[in-house]
């Protein structure tokens, strides 16, 4: 009895309801238009904006479905320097967020290159510079040899483990990557949205590597979004939504690798997950809109590297209430360095007091 679908004989032969999907894509191609058509109409300077914070997102996100938590400045740095943008308060960053951000950007600006196994093995190698993932000696730039035990997607305690998915064997993984890479680079009929999907699912499914597959299947989803979308500039985050969805995507995830070939659920899950993506960057776009108009505004006042550090945290969503201690944290400053430059930032009109109270008077930016 087959359990998993790469057992099934006709694999990796995947069908799907052609006529229960036309009208979800359809929505999901109108809003990535829509999304590309307002970028359009914007500036080099804002489109660079909102691509900066789309990847630092989707980088963030995807590493953290896999439970790995990321600095944000280290992230939004790598990337920025990769972008060749002038943005003040760049700080050095660590090889793990180097490795997968140039993952990522090579992934969504060569997303016309042909996909290979020597530049999926470049991305491996990336996500694990020191050749460990945690504590443990991993395989690194290369297929999984299986020399522990059986590929396996396991959760719960030791002794009480439950076993949700166990990938083929390493001896077919040579042949089945090499049917999934020659689909990928010849199949130019189906469109590049349910390609994307199906491509996430096949890549997953096989599990080529010791670690890291999730985010490897994310990048060649991505890859295929930009070839949607005909940009290499990322406007949504794919990942960020997969993230907020983590327990219904790894429940479909496990549906689909259990059933039949018939992918239809997988691919509505996925474009109901692309549809709320894309929505949900309408936030990130308005965001960046907002960050322009505002330092426009102010273009001509001089500011030093902490106050703009601090505005930029304020545009971005900070959480809570900001009060001088925290600005000096922040900056990592004296706290008379950072009253100076609150009260410096009142006089100029770009900070007002949100209320009185000595030690926990809090500050805001002026309408």
């Amino acid at each position: 009895m087959n359990i998993y679908i790469y057992q099934n004989d006709s694999w990796p032969k995947f069908f799907w309801d052609n006529e229960s999907l036309i009208s979800l894509l359809g929505q999901v191609r109108n809003l990535q238009g829509k999304i590309l058509g307002k970028m359009d109409s914007l500036g080099f300077d804002l489109r660079n904006e909102a691509t900066l914070e789309t990847l630092t997102l989707d980088v963030l996100k995807s590493t953290e479905i896999e439970g790995q938590i990321l600095n944000p400045e280290h992230v939004l740095s790598s990337i920025a320097r990769r972008l060749g943008l002038d943005i003040s308060g760049l700080v050095p960053s660590d090889r793990d967020v180097d490795g997968v951000v140039d993952m990522m950007m090579d992934a969504t600006q060569n997303f016309e290159k042909e996909l290979t196994v020597e530049r999926l093995f470049d991305w491996h190698s990336a996500l694990f510079p020191t050749g460990r993932s945690g504590m443990y000696r991993i395989i690194v730039g290369n297929l999984r040899d299986d020399s522990t035990g059986p590929m396996q997607v396991v959760s719960g305690a030791m002794g009480k483990d439950k076993v949700h998915y166990q990938a083929p064997d390493a001896s077919v993984v040579k042949t089945e990557m090499d049917s999934f890479i020659y689909w990928f680079n010849n199949e130019e009929e189906l469109d590049p949205v349910i390609k994307a999907g199906l491509a996430h699912l096949w890549f997953i499914t096989i599990h080529p590597f010791e670690d890291g597959n999730g985010r490897i299947a994310r990048a060649i989803t991505d890859l295929l979004l930009a070839r949607s979308d005909g940009v290499s500039q990322r406007f949504y985050s794919m990942s960020a939504q997969i993230r907020l969805e983590r327990k219904n995507y790894y429940e479909i995830l496990e549906k689909s690798q259990k059933g039949t070939l018939d992918v239809t659920l997988w691919l509505k899950w996925f474009l109901n997950c692309l549809k709320n993506a894309l929505k949900t960057s309408e936030q990130t776009l308005s965001r960046v809109l907002i960050k322009h108009a505002f330092w426009n505004k102010h273009a001509k006042q001089v500011l030093n590297n902490r106050q703009v550090l601090l505005l930029n945290t304020l545009l971005d969503g900070f959480k809570g209430k900001l009060t001088s201690s925290k600005w000096a944290k922040i900056a990592k400053c004296s706290a008379d360095t950072a009253l100076r430059d609150i009260q410096d930032l009142i006089k100029k009109n770009i900070l007002r007091k949100e209320r009185a109270g000595g030690r926990s008077t809090n500050y805001e930016l002026m309408d």
